[in-house]
């Protein structure tokens, strides 16, 4: 990490040779860090509990036996051990053993339950309840129509309309949804990245009609578009554009909105398109570079944006290998940050993530073995030091689940978080031969992904296109939109799934219920379905809302936006003041997909 070149934006990248060579990277630790480090952890840890930051709790095992809050080598020993310093204590650089020093003992991780279907009012029912039953935070699924920027009432919409979440169409549809439910009182998260800047404008209309004060506002907006193109395939313009949105959306959280994250760097999607782990940790942390690089050239400063960058990562079921996964997320993005970006404070390299565990590898046979596969990915995704948590339903590999199978999923994590003692001590695992030898191999990988992605963008300096992009591009988002463009992350992905699948219909790779241990007694579910009445009523509530509505106004307002559009001015206030007239979703969506045109994938074969 020593070798750098000039970047075009005023930092420096890793030389790919170098990282690409095999080596891990150095940890260089400052003088103050490389002594003493077991006695500077304690110190700590007794201001923590002096402070209060240590929950009054019973932290024995379940025979009585008292544990310490971590567990480690002797100063002496660590001093000694040179890999040490790519381990370290919890809540010391590079991170690698959580960001807290107290770990769980001070605060467990949020339980985020991922909801949403129907319409708006359906769903504020489910939030009701996943919070009245010790649900800790908000996180929204909206439907295929609403991911896509188009209205209920679209032809398009036909069939689609709160199937796979929550539809929704305008602001008063976003009232609706969090009726009762303060939006200063609680964290939500919401999952959409093409139209993730109007459904924001939707989100703090939805506060200000609450009554809430819009600067204490604390959520995260996914709004990941790198992703989009990599995986998930649900944009609206090219990414130039895109970005210019993302930009416009940095800049206005940093000056008005603190608290609140506004991007969450998606690897869940990429994992589950097919990608392995160590594809997952590599093509997320190049996503989330490439955002650094977007905020430094809009003249942020990266000590202030950073900390609104938060990851959403896939718990898969391999055990080891997940929690190997998360640990060395952290200690890439810290060395990144501080050592490549120039980020001075703690909170700035501190990488937060939350995960949920994965879909694909939930089974429509025996659905009753995903209550096992979820409790174990969850539990890699506790001992990997996750931030926030959903769990998925036995159910949703055949539908959105019932109010049962949903209350299975948050049982999954309270019987975790109060029964097995895991949050007793922080990072358990640290220092296991396997799990840091995982946790070095999975960091090699990734390396050597960010080595060929930055020689993307070196062979062809990727230009920006369409005027939406004026200012220097960096070089890791110069590999990314050339990746993009050129389909080498589809073919990555699509080449790891294709040996996964050949390894399960080869037996090579067990899955219980569907190529072993076929034999079963299960009987069929009861599952949710979306009524086609749904769709007929969001529509016709869609309707009236716009007979109703000042249409002089929402037209103004709209075209107001779409000059700012061709502008270099911020065009969050402008949306806004279209959201607070009733302009619904498709018609802002529409109105920047005239001026900027529909972005269509090139085939690939």
């Amino acid at each position: 990490m020593t070798t750098t070149r000039p970047s075009s934006v005023g930092f420096s990248v890793p030389n790919g040779a170098s990282a690409a060579a095999g080596p891990l990277p150095v940890y260089t630790l400052p003088d103050s860090a490389r002594a003493n480090g077991r006695q500077r952890w304690q110190q700590r840890y007794r201001s923590a509990v002096a402070a209060g930051a240590v929950r009054d709790a019973d932290f024995t095992t379940l025979s009585g036996v008292e544990v310490e809050p971590v567990y480690g080598p002797s100063d002496a020993q660590a001093e000694a051990d040179g890999h040490f310093a790519r381990i370290g204590w919890p809540g010391e650089w590079p991170f690698t053993r959580g960001l807290h020093t107290t770990g769980y003992r001070g605060r467990t991780w949020t339980i985020r339950q991922f909801a949403g279907f129907g319409n708006a009012e359906q769903t504020n029912e489910r939030y009701h309840m996943i919070l009245g039953r010790g649900g800790g935070g908000l996180s929204v699924a909206f439907d295929m129509p609403t991911l896509m920027g188009r209205d209920s009432d679209d032809p398009m919409s036909l069939g689609e309309v709160g199937h796979c979440g929550v539809a929704i169409d305008s602001a008063a549809d976003m009232d609706v949804l969090f009726r009762g439910i303060r939006l200063d009182e609680v964290t939500t998260s919401m999952t959409i990245s093409g139209p993730a800047v109007p459904m924001f404008c939707m989100y703090l209309v939805a506060a200000e009609r609450q009554g809430c004060d819009i600067s204490k506002l604390n959520g995260t907006l996914q709004t990941d578009i790198f992703k989009e193109y990599i995986a998930q395939k649900e944009w609206l313009f090219a990414p130039e554009p895109h970005l210019r949105l993302i930009g416009d959306l940095m800049e206005y959280c940093d000056s008005n909105i603190r608290a609140y994250k506004p991007l969450s760097v998606s690897g869940y999607h990429i994992r589950e398109a097919g990608a392995t782990a160590a594809q997952e940790l590599a093509f997320t942390l190049a996503d989330g570079f490439g955002y650094v690089e977007l905020g430094l050239s809009r003249g942020l400063d990266i000590d202030s944006f950073a900390p609104g960058l938060s990851f959403f990562f896939d718990a898969h079921v391999d055990f080891f290998e997940e929690i190997a996964k998360f640990r060395a997320a952290r200690r890439i993005w810290a060395r990144w940050l501080r050592d490549v970006y120039g980020a001075k404070t703690e909170k700035a390299q501190q990488l937060r993530f939350h995960t949920q565990t994965a879909g694909v590898s939930l089974t429509a046979q025996q659905p009753l073995n995903n209550v096992v596969r979820t409790a174990v990915e969850a539990l890699s995704a506790v001992l990997g030091g996750t931030n926030s948590l959903h769990t998925n339903a036995l159910d949703e590999t055949l539908a959105l689940p019932t109010e049962q199978s949903a209350e299975v999923a948050l049982r999954t994590q309270q019987v975790l978080m109060e029964e097995t003692g895991i949050v007793n001590v922080a990072d358990p695992l640290g220092g296991s031969w396997y799990v840091e030898a995982l946790t070095d191999t999975i960091e090699a990988e990734a390396e050597r992904t960010f080595a060929a992605i930055l020689e993307l963008g070196e062979r062809d300096q990727y230009p920006g296109v369409g005027g939406q992009i004026d200012h220097a591009i960096g070089p890791m988002t110069s590999g990314l939109l050339r990746g993009i463009e050129d389909g080498w992350f589809t073919a990555e992905i699509g080449d790891a799934a294709f040996r996964h699948q050949l390894a399960v219909e080869q037996g090579a790779k067990k899955v219980v219920g569907v190529n072993c241990h076929t034999d079963s007694i299960s009987h069929r579910l009861e599952i949710l379905r979306v009524g086609h009445e749904v769709e007929k009523e969001q529509v016709r509530v869609l309707t009236q809302r716009r007979a109703h509505r000042d249409q002089v106004a929402v037209d103004a307002a709209v075209q107001r936006m779409v000059e700012v559009a061709r502008t270099a001015e911020n065009i969050i206030p402008a949306m806004v003041a279209a959201v607070r007239v009733e302009a619904t979703l498709g018609e802002i969506c529409g109105a920047l997909i005239a001026e900027w045109g529909r972005h269509r994938e090139p085939a690939r074969f």
